[in-house]
């Protein structure tokens, strides 16, 4: 970034006080809050019609609601490593449970090492870079964290699945004898106890006095939230609003995965769950209770950042690693491409720009360049996300004409443009291919891949697929992408 550009930037970043002088926030805070599994279907102020999130609504209100939004890979640890060093996973071979730093190496900065290296106090409260649900925050350990990017970094232990409640395992369980138990399935606990018992109530109380020991000196807060991911674990009185008996199943059909291939079957599925109607609807509203209680502690987290009077010289994000089928086509959870699972709430509150909703497609690996900008950071040219700040005066300015979202490996590609989504099962495509009218099929129920009459669209997306994967491999990396 130029210095004419930084100070024109922040020129932009001038906000009227509340004694009507005009005030330049030359080093805004930053303050990142990042759910976990969230998907949109479950925030009110997006596509969820039962559970609610006035937290997050109250903020969308406030800031900038981005509707397109879409993560770079449906899983934790590849999704966070790719927004927090700024690059594709297809670019640096990211698709694990890493940080990401062993294929950037020491010489790149990622997103909050940037602001710690430009005199920022920069820390991070439980998950951030990828941590294992339930396991690592059971042992309040670290996980794959990035230590160079922080200047302090504080876990959040909690009990998780072990917690004191009345406790069901709905997964893998169809006559519901078997006992809770722990690790990545859906085990629900309708938890004894107030908000502290659990992880994320820790982290709301951490991040509040961090807030309160450091506002007199600029910082990039990360504040981690682990739920909604499994186990489904809340306070009892979270689950009161969500009686299971009144959840209604997405509509599904037989037949419903007849025309797509077997790869896009979802890893987690109603049918190798054996998951009986009572398991689902509680699986659900589970969730809810999981995203009920984690939206209180974001509200927390904003109460004591307006009570110390840092609302106007801090930059406030909030999203998701990526979304959560709830039985939509019979998924659950993550991994797959389709939309419940890879597109995600995105919401940006910037001091002195209006609110407003953007439905430009947009991606997490945005997120670096955009506030690096709005803090007046110079970054690598070879950060791969594009910068949102003309969205922030200009709702309507496009920042791009697709997203991109790759999956299972890297080999698993999807292409999300306002008419078409298409999903490619390997590069060639001999493991399959989708494609779906998204302005008449929504829901994605009718694959139009293998009908003749629409293979000229097929071809197109299939050159804009090898385009993209050129692309995304042309950086500064020295990877060799002939091996595999």
């Amino acid at each position: 970034m130029t210095k004419l550009k930084r100070a024109i930037l922040l020129l932009g970043m001038t906000i009227i006080s509340c004694h009507g002088q005009k005030k330049t926030i030359e080093k805004p805070n930053v303050l990142f809050i990042i759910a976990d599994d969230l998907t949109c279907t479950a925030v009110s102020s997006y596509d969820g019609q039962v559970s609610q999130t006035p937290n997050i609504d109250a903020l969308a209100a406030q800031g900038i609601k981005y509707t397109k939004a879409y993560c770079q890979f449906p899983v934790c640890g590849p999704s966070r490593a790719s927004l927090l060093t700024g690059y594709y996973p297809n670019a640096t071979r990211t698709y694990g449970y890493v940080s990401g730093r062993e294929n950037i190496g020491d010489s790149r900065d990622t997103w909050p090492q940037l602001f710690k290296n430009n005199g920022y106090y920069t820390a991070r409260v439980s998950k951030i870079y990828h941590m294992a649900v339930p396991k690592d925050i059971e042992m309040g350990s670290n996980g794959k964290d990035d230590e160079a990017s922080w200047t302090e970094r504080f876990n959040s232990q909690g009990p998780e699945w072990t917690a004191k409640g009345t406790g069901e395992l709905v997964q893998g369980n169809p006559d519901g004898s078997k006992p809770v138990k722990g690790g990545n399935v859906m085990t629900i606990v309708k938890a004894d106890g107030g908000d502290m018992v659990h992880s994320d109530g820790k982290t709301a109380a951490k991040a509040s006095e961090l807030i309160r020991n450091h506002k007199n000196q600029p910082f990039f807060l990360a504040i981690g939230f682990v739920r909604p991911h499994v186990p489904f674990v809340a306070p009892r009185g979270d689950f009161r609003p969500y009686p299971y008996e009144d959840i209604e199943l997405p509509y599904n059909f037989e037949g419903d995965w007849d025309d797509i291939p077997q790869k896009g079957i979802n890893y987690v599925n109603s049918k190798n769950a054996q998951m009986t109607k009572d398991q689902k609807q509680k699986a659900i509203a589970a969730y809810y209770a999981s995203v009920r209680y984690m939206d209180r502690q974001v509200g927390k987290v904003l109460k004591t950042l307006r009570e110390e009077g840092l609302e106007d010289n801090t930059i406030v994000i909030f999203t998701s690693d990526h979304g959560f089928h709830l039985d939509e086509h019979e998924f659950w959870m993550k991994v797959s491409v389709k939309e419940e699972s890879a597109r995600v709430p995105l919401i940006i509150k910037v001091p002195g720009k209006d609110p407003a909703i953007c439905n430009s497609f947009v991606e997490l690996l945005d997120l670096y360049p955009t506030v690096a900008e709005l803090a007046g950071l110079d970054y690598s040219e070879h950060v791969q996300g594009k910068s949102l700040v003309k969205t922030l005066d200009n709702p309507d300015y496009s920042v791009r004409d697709m997203a991109f979202t790759t999956t299972q490996g890297g080999q698993t590609f999807l292409l999300r443009t306002d008419k078409w989504a298409y999903i490619q099962y390997g590069e060639n495509g001999s493991q399959g291919i989708e494609l779906f009218n998204m302005d008449k099929d929504p829901h994605q129920y009718t694959n139009l891949a293998l009908l003749p009459k629409y293979a000229d669209e097929v071809k197109k997306f299939q050159e804009k697929l090898r385009h993209k994967l050129k692309e995304v491999r042309t950086n500064d990396l020295g990877i060799d992408y002939s091996k595999k």
